[in-house]
């Protein structure tokens, strides 16, 4: 492992990891996103995601596009609760070229009044298209029974929201949240640090302002959703989790990767294996800084949705018998996923950032020490509080 960071002038800290091979995947990323949300402008960080590759006072949408896929590379862009991430993955030589696009994206986007109505139009068939895709809108469902609003509602809006959005607000609620300050750049692969740093040292210049995160309000509910034209019903469990800079946050993966993780899994056999009732059975853990809840999630029968919970219940409640076996193979489990994982370089820029948002991104790297720490009195303290208090959502055939 060769990593580096470096605090700029700016306020911008970069983050990298060196690699030998010539591929270089780079993500600017702003402590921005929807957690810093009313629930009457729902939606604005990412309709920004959006509007930023609309066009810059220097290229149109198309040559923003054209001149990373012409080199070979890919241009993306994500925003979650608590960030906005624009990267690329180019040939390093390419490196200077993606740097150059993802600045004038920040620097001058155009915000042409014309792209901005039709780009909303866009996004309303987003929020339709995810509304329409069940499995999709179970684990929005599963947010909002989990949290209060603002926080717990879908990170790219509503209806509602989306449509009432103005351009000359959106502008001006860029110009106070987008700022080098508040800019983490994660860079993994063969690239000088020196040459990256005085870049964005040179063309970003420090800015006033701070996001003003809107701190989640924890609850708990139940819902069902019935829908004309499903065969399938989508079920899901969730409950808070520890947060990323807990010590308990590592007997989560554990208990995630001993329930759920692969066909051997205790959920997939006892709920596939044994009884027939699903085809998928899978466990996701959502966290950043500021919240974590963990997600069980089973397509199965409408009329077998009572069973599959009281076993998902039953199973979690059997881990107070966990042993030291099973807490070593799941730490096993654990450590061989990391590795495979990090042979997938935007996979590793995309956990150093999330690791510097939620404390310091060489955590990271810490990560097989802090699994081998795990104590089997924390996975069965996680377990308990997850059947103290527990939200359900479901969306089944009518």
């Amino acid at each position: 492992m060769n990593f580096v960071r470096r605090k700029l002038k700016n306020g911008m800290i970069i983050i990298m990891e060196k690699r030998e091979l010539p591929i270089v995947v780079v993500g600017v990323a702003n402590r921005f996103g929807a957690i810093c949300e009313s629930e009457k402008i729902k939606g604005v960080a990412h309709v920004l995601e959006h509007l930023l590759f609309t066009g810059t006072k220097t290229r149109t949408s198309e040559e923003i596009s054209r001149e990373i896929e012409k080199k070979g590379g890919m241009l993306n862009a994500f925003t979650s609760n608590e960030m906005t991430c624009f990267w690329f993955k180019l040939p390093s030589e390419h490196v200077f070229s993606g740097l150059d696009i993802l600045s004038d994206m920040l620097i001058n986007p155009k915000f042409d009044k014309e792209k901005f109505e039709k780009e909303k139009k866009v996004i309303l068939e987003e929020i339709k298209m995810y509304h329409d895709d069940p499995a999709r809108h179970v684990f929005d469902k599963i947010e909002s029974n989990l949290y209060e609003k603002p926080f717990g509602g879908n990170v790219i809006g509503n209806k509602k929201s989306v449509s009432g959005l103005e351009r000359d607000f959106t502008v001006s609620f860029f110009e106070e949240n987008y700022n080098p300050k508040n800019y983490i750049i994660s860079v993994v692969g063969n690239a000088d640090f020196d040459k990256i740093c005085n870049y964005f040292e040179n063309k970003f210049k420090a800015g006033r302002g701070k996001p003003k995160p809107i701190i989640p309000v924890k609850q708990n509910k139940e819902t069902m959703e019935e829908r004309e034209g499903l065969d399938q019903a989508h079920f899901v469990f969730g409950a808070h989790a520890p947060l990323m800079n807990d010590e308990d946050y590592y007997a989560l993966e554990l208990l995630d990767a001993y329930l759920t993780y692969g066909m051997s899994s205790k959920l997939f056999m006892e709920i596939r294996e044994k009884r027939g009732l699903a085809y998928a059975v899978k466990g996701i853990i959502q966290a950043e800084k500021s919240y974590s809840y963990y997600c069980i999630y089973v397509g199965t029968r409408k009329d077998a949705i009572d069973e599959v919970k009281r076993i998902i219940l039953e199973e979690i409640g059997k881990v107070k018998d966990l042993k030291e076996k099973n807490l070593n193979e799941a730490k096993e489990t654990l450590i061989g996923l990391r590795k495979i994982t990090k042979e997938e370089s935007s996979n590793v820029m995309n956990s150093l950032l999330s690791e510097e948002l939620a404390d310091k991104a060489e955590n990271y790297y810490q990560h097989e020490k802090n699994i081998k720490k795990v104590k089997l009195s924390q996975v069965k303290r996680v377990a308990e509080n997850m059947l103290k208090k527990y939200s359900i959502s479901a969306i089944v055939p009518k």
